[in-house]
């Protein structure tokens, strides 16, 4: 059970959308809930917490979030458990990221129980917005902006702390189609990569639209710059099952520590199978479909959970993947890895966090 050791002001809504919200579940991201957590940070510290209708906020057209970029966010869910509590999905490693994500952009840390209790007392106050659709799930939304006005080139002083909610369907619905990329890349070495930060988005959007455009649903960011090694795939980390081996790029700087990666990999490690985080090629995807041993492969992430590829195109080469009744890991992990989430087995990890 969640211990709340900070009583923010809350300031209920005089109206409640969820009642104008019929099922099914709307489209990710696409509706907000009723109530909204806020920090501002000055003079060094974090003040004025509080839980307020979701409503606009005032900000300068000189706010240093406009010019040079500083804002970074987490994505993490609340699921309706089978017996109708509701549990949260590895919070304090998304706290963790959140806090890694902040030093490398120059703002500051949260503690944690800023993080966690905004978190949990928004949800908490947010109960009805929980779906209970197979697959659907409250997505929550933390993220901090700077708010300095200055047009000078530093570090903002200024920042917001913010978290929304909003009730979400499965991602994807269907297996992707995957276009590997051998002209944009997402992240270089020394740079963002593994920060969760708004840019590293914004500069992956042109390769996503080019690859929507030809039919295909993510791309494969590859390395530069001779694009051999593979990074991630759109905004997922990304696993392929070579043989009996499943193998996921290492975190090296450029690759996000996703959190539902993390689970996977200790999943795959719990039933003893192997797993390999290492750098992997292009070519020895190739290699593998082309001596019938690339068995699987998908993405991960908060809010695809497991995706499975149903095609990977290099240059003017498709590789199919295997039937979905005959892939070794996407169909059973994705499944042991819901009834944790949904409370329809033992949560042997102590993953979820009760509200």
């Amino acid at each position: 059970m969640a211990t709340l050791t900070h009583r923010f002001e809350v300031t209920l809504s005089d109206t409640a959308r969820k009642e104008q919200i019929s099922s099914p579940v709307p489209d990710f991201g696409s509706v907000t809930t009723d109530h909204m957590f806020i920090a501002e940070y000055a003079n060094g510290q974090w003040v004025n917490a509080r839980i307020t209708p979701f409503q606009n906020i005032p900000m300068g057209p000189a706010s240093s979030v406009f010019h040079y970029g500083q804002a970074i966010f987490e994505g993490i869910k609340a699921y309706r458990q089978v017996d109708g509590k509701v549990k949260i999905f590895r919070p304090e490693k998304n706290w963790e990221r959140f806090n890694t994500s902040a030093e490398r952009m120059a703002m500051p840390t949260i503690p944690r129980d800023l993080f966690m209790d905004s978190i949990t007392e928004l949800v908490q106050i947010e109960n009805l917005w929980v779906p209970d659709e197979e697959g659907s799930s409250l997505y929550i939304r933390p993220f901090m902006i700077a708010t300095e006005e200055l047009l000078r080139v530093k570090p903002s002083d200024n920042f917001l702390y913010m978290v929304l909610l909003s009730p979400a369907a499965n991602y994807y619905s269907k297996p992707l189609n995957i276009l590997v990329s051998d002209h944009y890349t997402r992240a270089d070495y020394g740079g963002t990569g593994f920060a969760k930060a708004a840019g590293n988005y914004a500069r992956a959007m042109k390769g996503q639209v080019e690859a929507r455009a030809k039919g295909y649903d993510q791309m494969l960011w590859m390395e530069s710059p001779d694009y051999k090694y593979i990074q991630e795939s759109g905004t997922m980390n990304v696993f392929f099952a070579i043989g009996e081996t499943l193998v996921t790029p290492a975190l090296d700087g450029c690759i996000l520590d996703g959190v539902t990666r993390d689970s996977i990999i200790q999943l795959v490690r719990n039933a003893g199978h192997k797993i390999e985080e290492r750098r992997i090629t292009i070519d020895e995807v190739l290699w593998a479909h082309k001596n019938n041993l690339l068995r699987d492969a998908f993405g991960t992430g908060t809010a695809a959970s497991v995706a499975p590829f149903q095609k990977i195109t290099y240059k003017s080469m498709d590789l199919e993947l295997p039937p979905m009744a005959e892939r070794p890991f996407s169909n059973d992990l994705k499944t042991e890895l819901d009834k944790i989430k949904y409370g329809q087995t033992p949560d042997i990890f102590n993953w979820m966090l009760e509200i």
